[in-house]
């Protein structure tokens, strides 16, 4: 591993499975920054300013690797190899019948108990990348292929952060990664119900009860954002507040090397605001429902319900079950590559 870029450190995190995980900081001459650990290839610190000039974490993350061995809620992974669920874990590809990791309930979620988001990554810094690297091998968590994938993270002085995910495989499979953030822009112990959410998307998917698609693609209807407050969404369930976990189907497929926008995220009191970009068809929204960590050492935001939101760019979600959705397939030596922008900014 070779460390050439001026303003990215590195240091030693812990140990995990005889594999040594490292802390990646990457500091703009501002003070900004953003962390990463090989663990998961996770987003563990996004700190940027607020109007006034402070800087504070604005992604929920964990001051100890520790914590990350015991988070069953995907905070800042990478996720893989299928975000989001696939029911009955199993599809059928070219009339044979695969069977995935059954971790939800019936169903496959997040690449089941195989996923990436507690695997460990190599680690390549070069002057203005930091790169995750892997080796999925053939059949594990049932998937088809020997599949590499890289994840490729850069950090602006502008407040910039993209992802760029490139994978290939061996076999004829069906890939789709995304990150798993949750964001809170107040920077505080809040949760995230005073944000307002605006979504480029007049069309989403019906989900089920058990947030599996039926396959009916419908109008956002109560369901759109459009600027509306995040509490505004919420409802009373059972004597459960529930939020929202919804696939939204962008309004605008962007071409070969272009990216559309996807949603914009922003919080009053401290004027920040995040627009998310990206080259995947749509965008899940989940509000954090149910967050939790039994593990101290939280940076921010609470980790409890509604204490940050997902905005998870990525392709339908269990698609393979769904002919009549776009397909995720990737065959035999094609290259993989869809890109995720976060842009931060804030409003004098």
């Amino acid at each position: 591993m070779k460390v050439t870029a001026l303003n990215v450190s590195i240091k030693s995190w812990g140990l995990y499975n005889d594999q040594e995980i490292f802390l990646v900081k990457w500091e703009n001459s501002d003070g900004s920054y953003v962390e990463f650990t090989n663990y998961g290839a996770t987003i563990v610190s996004v700190v940027v300013p607020d109007a006034g000039g402070d800087l504070s974490q604005v992604v929920l993350g964990f001051n100890k690797f520790e914590a990350y061995l015991a988070d069953t809620c995907y905070i800042g992974s990478t996720v893989g190899r299928f975000a989001n669920r696939i029911s009955r874990a199993r599809f059928t590809l070219d009339d044979r019948e695969v069977l995935l990791e059954a971790n939800d309930n019936l169903n496959s979620n997040h690449g089941g108990f195989s996923g990436f988001n507690s695997k460990v990554f190599n680690i390549d810094i070069t002057s203005d990348a930091v790169i995750f690297s892997l080796i999925s091998e053939d059949e594990e968590g049932g998937y088809p292929g020997n599949l590499e994938l890289k994840v490729k993270y850069t950090w602006t002085e502008s407040y910039e952060l993209s992802i760029t995910y490139q994978a290939i495989s061996d076999k004829k499979t069906i890939a789709n990664f995304t990150n798993h953030s949750y964001f809170n822009l107040s920077g505080i112990n809040n949760n995230i119900t005073d944000h307002s959410l605006l979504v480029n998307a007049g069309k989403m998917l019906e989900m089920r009860e058990d947030y599996l698609p039926s396959g009916k693609v419908i109008p956002c209807g109560a369901g759109r954002f459009d600027s509306d407050k995040l509490s505004d969404k919420l409802v009373m369930n059972d004597g459960r507040l529930t939020g929202v976990n919804n696939y939204y189907i962008l309004d605008r497929r962007p071409g070969p090397g272009e990216l559309q926008h996807a949603c914009t995220l922003k919080e009053e009191t401290t004027g920040r605001s995040l627009e998310v970009f990206t080259s995947y068809p749509g965008l899940m929204v989940y509000t954090g429902d149910y967050l939790s960590s039994n593990f101290p050492g939280n940076r921010n935001a609470a980790l409890t319900e509604f204490g940050g939101i997902c905005l998870e760019c990525q392709h339908y979600p269990d698609s393979p079950n769904q002919p009549g959705f776009p397909q995720a397939i990737l065959e035999p030596a094609e290259l993989y590559e869809e890109v995720i922008l976060f842009k931060f900014f804030y409003n004098n």
